[in-house]
């Protein structure tokens, strides 16, 4: 809101503080028009700001400037045309009278006293002409930040940076429609070719937040100019951007007749923002005087063309179409039907064939200068060149080469040249380019010989013999072009590879040209101080001839396809100032898509050094592009030398089968080996210390690499790691590896094997959270024949949240031996199926048998597993189908054999498994029922004595139809746990999150305390009590727009009566964030319930819990979090779970249950327990957990200061203090009933009845005394 003093009268003024604008509301009286009619026909959205008969009155800003130039602004300070200059010399961005007058009031005026600029409007001493010519209250005013108000606009105007500065700023927007605020320059003239327009916005205020709200609802600064029956969009205020003074640079191009500026603001009507304006500064935009200047809109001026092909055409942008390469307009008008010169490819013609233009013969001068514009797109190999010849010598002067986008870029050449000569421009198209000229503007310098002396151009018969698609070599052969910079010699002379980006630029360029369309551009550049990086020649920043604000770029010529290794090495030296920087990026021309590949940015300092950049492996040709940005006003400067190219031939491969298996094995402490970064893949692989993800797998402090989590990931996206083309592999090997796939949304590791020529095979696959914790995998390499390969480990970001690690990769001789774990994902694992059924492994999406609609692992349809059909025709009864493993070897005294099955409905026979040792089979599970149709764990303890293998045998019931399925398969040492009961050192027992993306859940983390940035959790776990015990952990942080809630989930579990789930937790959240809690629920076909919960709060160490559990019908446990807002930060830990079925949740003390840890030492206490807190002492200490089943009042107990222990001690201490509670308790009932039958005594003498209940409502218990409270109606 803007305001000023009290105003008393005006048209649609009301008494007291107004706005600004209505103190300079004109005079009353009727409104004068415009003399004359509209002489443009333009959009409908401008028609009534444009030529029609104004709505203003004429030659003034009706709502600022017909007051303010006679009451604001000093006498004499602005004066109109004093000199009576011709309507054509007004505005024209030339000072026609002495002191410049006639250029005021065109929207600028004829300087900036404080600026010292010439044709500038800084508003410090009126509007410049410009108005506001809107048709409702939204509108521009002139004012300044001393009379702001609410804090909204500038504090400052840009001029000089004061609360007293002037600007101009949109006022009173609509509340609840979209406005645009319309600002209209005077009429100017015409604006030369190399017209600029600067301007500095400010935008302040903001959008409200919508639900819904697109892109486009947003406000809105547009700079348009209104020519002919057309008005052209000149610029239109970026995204984002942040608050503060920016500015806006323009280049309405030649304008040969009388054109408008237009500045408009659009905001939706969620809206408050305001916009100012300031510093309007017109540069190089009147026309130079005594030039020659050819447009080609009427024939070649005095330019001549060479015989050809090819030669130049003279054509307009309507009659040449739309093909990609072509302008889509000239340079001089600024039109589709203005003509300029151009040369496309011609698939017949010769390689090198060169269109000609040359000038008349000037004579010898020191002060000639060619200005043209140039567009060259559509080709990385067309060129551009600039040249003057004498006595039949070509002297090349300024050379443009590759594709410099859909635009026309200004070019400048000045000669000295002390003999007549000839200015020579060549244009050579690339395959699908065009190279076009237009404006060729030449000072007054250049004057003509008159004598014309003999200047002759070069001859072309020396040109190139090669075909369009081939390029020559030095000895005069010819070769395909791709084959040139390919980083292998092809030409006998080695010439193919000479200027392919390889130079110390002592003897030029290398090939670097410079593509950059601003004002900076890349030139050669001697060194003129002692640098210990820049030697001699190198390439540097300079100042350009565009006009455009934006980085220098430099281009290499196309290059490779490169192997894996390819690396670019280079020195450099960048003196910078605070937005400074250089980088390196790589153009794929194909896809047409670049990828930064490094950068440095120095705040005010001085950086040099060398720097190696992997450019990794890429099976098209690319370019390297170099980048560079700053102010070269200042003391900044950049320097590139030293270039070179190294290991980059794609044809790279291992010499020997040792050296093979050297290059694969890896344990990353002293760089990559062998393995290289796919560097066109969407995010990259890090060689790292941890980053807060943890300790690498060698030494606990060494490297490994992990996917870098710093580059926000999208879905779909992936980052590989890959060898180089290995030699064909006669006999098959193994590679193990060390793996990490931390994260509550984490998504896909795979192990890949890449033939040449064929098809991928997936040798390995992991999906999901594994846990913050190295875990160790083997995949056997396949031989492959004649076939040359590579390997390749692939991140597949089909998660949101979470890392990936991998470190000590080895390779040895012969296939992998029994796999541990088996997920059947990429393969069968080595189980041998026989007898009269067939297993087979398939999915659902693709299987051709009958079997589970989703497998265990993923939990979709495209999952894998292994099936067979137990239908009557493929499996009698009584016929057996099995499935035997490879030999295990044992590594220690007993193991765990777990996996998951599930039987169909029906009859689906039996599956019986068998541990088989010295070819003698042991029967050690069998079933032949399954309550519901989702997947069951099973498990088995086994104890061998040698080698040994288990046996899956499915036996028909001779059922019509039926399917026995098994998946994930795992073995690990140590016994196993009771059937939901884990303490997590080895493995979470079947605990999982559950993968169905629907359920829009997080994953619990599986950790040690160790501490981790990323992954926090308690410094301890219970079992142990050491940093190096395990636990499940969230970070509930997490919780957001992807997923409110984390599933922990037991495996699926039988009917239950009587049964007791025992636990503990670790909880860590803010009080003033906690809105969430951890539950605990049963769900099952019958549904859910919830049976615990607890909220969210401080952390209290570890916390025990005891959950009775009940269900009719199978089940599973889940642990959930969640919340009903976020972030809510903190971390929940779960440990030492143990479930026991039919001997209830009582309070004697427990022996530590197999697998379960320490769990169930120490009192036990639940409401199973008589029902009675007497019998229970210390159940209702502060645990904060509370049960919602049937009967249960007592659900949680807290650990002791120390460690619990079991002792008997303590035991007898707690039995003895609760006699003593009880005795205590019994005496004050006793000495109650006696005064109460005392009482009764005394009312009865009275013939008083009492009427108030009976009972010990009034007795509260506590642990160490008991309340004895007053009841309604008690006297003191």
């Amino acid at each position: 809101m803007w305001s000023a003093g009290t105003v008393t009268g005006g048209e649609g003024v009301v008494l007291g503080k107004m706005p600004l604008r209505a103190q300079y509301l004109p005079q009353q009286g009727p409104k004068p028009r415009c003399p004359g009619k509209c002489h443009l026909q333009v959009t409908r959205a401008l028609h009534h700001l444009l030529w029609a008969p104004c709505l203003v009155p004429c030659g003034v800003f009706s709502p600022i400037v017909s007051l303010v130039a006679r009451t604001v602004l000093p006498s004499g300070s602005v004066v109109v045309n004093s000199c009576s200059s011709v309507a054509e010399q007004l505005c024209n961005f030339i000072c026609d009278c002495s002191d410049c007058s006639d250029e005021n009031q065109c929207g600028y005026l004829r300087d900036s006293a404080v600026l010292g600029t010439p044709f500038t409007c800084d508003f410090e001493d009126s509007d410049c002409g410009w108005q506001d010519v809107g048709t409702s209250m939204y509108g521009w005013v002139r004012g300044r930040a001393s009379l702001a108000m609410w804090g909204m606009g500038p504090h400052s105007d840009h001029t000089v940076g004061t609360d007293l500065g002037w600007f101009l700023v949109t006022m009173s927007p609509p509340a609840k429609t979209t406005a645009t605020a319309w600002l209209r320059s005077p009429e100017m003239r015409e604006a030369a070719a190399t017209c600029e327009i600067r301007a500095w916005y400010h935008l302040s205020g903001s959008c409200e937040s919508t639900q819904g709200l697109n892109q486009t609802e947003r406000p809105v600064l547009r700079l348009a100019v209104a020519h002919k029956d057309e008005v052209v969009e000149l610029w239109q205020s970026p995204e984002h951007s942040s608050e503060g003074w920016h500015q806006l640079v323009a280049y309405p191009g030649r304008i040969m007749e009388q054109f408008q500026l237009i500045f408009s603001l659009t905001q939706p009507p969620t809206c408050g923002a305001e916009v100012a304006l300031d510093d309007i500064m017109f540069r190089n935009c009147g026309l130079p005087e005594n030039f020659t200047q050819c447009s080609f809109d009427y024939d070649l001026c005095d330019w001549e063309m060479a015989a050809g092909p090819p030669v130049w055409g003279r054509n307009t942008s309507l009659n040449l179409g739309t093909s990609y390469s072509i302008p889509t307009r000239d340079h001089s008008n600024n039109s589709r039907a203005g003509f300029f010169l151009h040369v496309s490819s011609d698939p017949n013609a010769q390689a090198g064939g060169t269109a000609q233009l040359s000038s008349p013969t000037f004579q010898a001068t020191n002060s000639c200068s060619l200005v043209l514009y140039c567009h060259l797109h559509g080709s990385a190999t067309s060129n551009l060149s600039i040249s003057y010849v004498t006595n039949s010598t070509k002297h090349l002067m300024r050379e443009r080469t590759g594709d410099l986008g859909s635009c026309w870029v200004r070019e400048r050449v000045d000669f000295n040249v002390t003999d007549p000569f000839k200015v020579l421009i060549e244009g050579v198209a690339g395959s699908g380019g065009t190279v076009a000229i237009d404006d060729l503007i030449l000072s007054q310098g250049c004057v003509k010989e008159q004598e014309k002396p003999l200047v002759t151009l070069p001859s072309q018969a020396g040109a190139s013999p090669c075909a369009a698609d081939e390029v020559a070599c030095d000895s005069g052969d010819c070769i395909a072009a791709e084959l040139a910079c390919d980083f292998a010699d092809t030409c006998a002379d080695g010439s193919d590879e000479k200027r392919c980006g390889t130079t110390t630029f002592e003897s030029g360029a290398g090939g670097w040209h410079d593509v950059s369309v601003g004002q900076l551009r890349w030139g050669l550049q001697k060194v003129t101080e002692s640098d210990i990086f820049l030697t001699g020649t190198f390439l540097a920043l300079q100042t350009g001839e565009g006009q455009m604000v934006g980085p220098a770029k430099a281009r290499s010529p196309p290059l490779g396809p490169s192997g894996p290794s390819c690396t670019m090495e280079m020195s450099y030296n960048i003196h910078s100032d605070p937005q400074g920087f250089l980088a390196i990026s790589v153009a794929d021309h194909t896809t047409g898509t670049t990828q930064l590949v490094w950068q440095t940015q120095h705040r005010g300092s001085t950086a040099g050094g060398h720097v190696r950049v992997p450019l990794g492996e890429r099976s098209r040709a690319f370019q390297v592009e170099l980048l560079a940005l700053v102010d070269l006003q200042g003391s900044a400067s950049v320097g590139v030398d030293n270039v070179t190219f190294e290991q980059c031939y794609l044809d790279v491969v291992s010499p020997t089968a040792a050296g093979m298996a050297r290059e694969l094995s890896c344990n990353f402490e002293r760089g990559m080996c062998g393995w290289y970064q796919d560097l066109s893949s969407d995010f990259k692989w890090v060689h790292s210390t941890g980053q807060g993800q943890g300790s690498d797998h060698t030494t606990g402090s060494g490297y490994f690499l992990s996917v870098d989590s710093s580059v926000p990931w999208s879905h779909g996206q992936r980052a590989q790691l890959l060898t180089s083309l290995q030699e064909p592999a006669a006999a098959p090997r193994c590679l193990s590896f060390w793996y990490r796939l931390a994260g509550p949304q984490i998504g896909t590791l795979n192990l890949k094997l890449w033939p040449e020529g064929g098809e991928e095979v997936v040798l390995w696959t992991c999906r999901g959270t594994q846990g913050s914790l190295w875990h160790r995998a083997w995949a056997t390499l396949p031989s492959t024949g004649q076939q040359r390969y590579q390997v390749a480990f692939e991140v597949l970001h089909d998660g949101f949240l979470g890392d990936v690690g991998l470190d000590d990769i080895t390779q040895t001789a012969g296939p992998c031996g029994a796999k541990l774990s088996c997920s059947f994902e990429v393969e069968g694992c080595g189980l041998a199926a026989s007898g009269k059924g067939t297993w087979q492994r398939q999915s659902n999406s693709t299987g051709t048998t009958a079997g589970p609609v989703a497998d265990h692992t993923t939990g979709t349809s495209t999952g894998h597993y292994m099936v067979v059909n137990t239908g009557r025709v493929s499996l009698p009864a009584g016929h057996t189908a099995t499935l035997t493993s490879q030999p295990y070897q044992p590594s220690v005294s007993a193991q765990c054999l777990a996996f998951w099955y599930q039987l169909s409905a029906g009859t689906p026979g039996s599956l019986r498994v068998f541990v088989e040792q010295s070819r003698v089979r042991r029967k050690v599970l069998s079933m032949s029922t399954m309550e519901g149709s989702n997947w069951h764990r099973s498990h088995v303890t086994v104890q061998p004595n040698g080698e040994w293998q288990v046996v899956f045998e499915a036996v028909g019931a001779g059922g019509d139809h039926g399917y026995i399925a098994l998946d994930d398969l795992h073995m690990s040492e140590g016994a196993c746990p009771k059937p939901a009961s884990c303490d997590f050192e080895q493995g979470t027992c079947g605990w999982s999150s559950p993968s169905d993306p629907r359920l829009h859940s997080f994953a619990w983390g599986w950790k040690s305390g160790i501490t981790l940035a990323k992954y926090p959790g308690p410094e301890q776990d219970h079992t142990l009590g050491t940093r190096n015990g395990h636990y499940m952990h969230f970070d509930t942080s997490v919780l957001g727009a992807r997923g409110t809630s984390a599933l922990l989930e037991s495996p699926p579990l039988p009917a239950a009566t009587d049964s007791c789930l025992r636990f503990w937790y670790h909880m860590d959240i803010p009080e003033h964030l906690s809105s969430g809690e951890l539950r605990v629920t049963l769900h099952g076909t019958t549904g859910q319930r919830t049976v615990w919960s607890v909220a969210g709060h401080r952390s209290r160490g570890w916390q025990g819990a005891v959950v009775p559990v009940q269900s009719p019908s199978e089940f599973q446990i889940s642990f959930e979090i969640s919340t009903r807002r976020w972030p809510m930060e903190g971390t929940v830990a779960l440990d030492d779970i143990m479930y026991s079925t039919r001997v209830g949740c009582h309070c004697s003390p427990e022996s530590p249950v197999e697998g379960a840890g320490k769990l169930g030492q120490g009192g036990v206490c639940s409401s199973g327990c008589e029902r009675s807190t007497q019998s229970c002492p210390g159940c209702w200490a502060e645990a904060g957990g509370r049960s919602l089943g049937s009967g249960s009042s007592l659900t949680a107990f807290p650990p002791p200061a120390e460690k619990p222990s079991s002792s008997f001690g303590s035991f007898v201490a707690e039995v003895v203090l609760g006699v003593l509670l009880a005795v205590v308790i019994v005496a004050l009932v006793a000495a109650g009933g006696w005064y109460w039958l005392k009482q009764r005594r005394l009312a009865s003498r009275t013939l008083i009845e009492s009427n108030s209940s009976q009972g010990f409502d009034n007795i509260t218990f506590r642990d160490d005394k008991v309340i004895i409270s007053s009841r309604e109606g008690d006297q003191s």
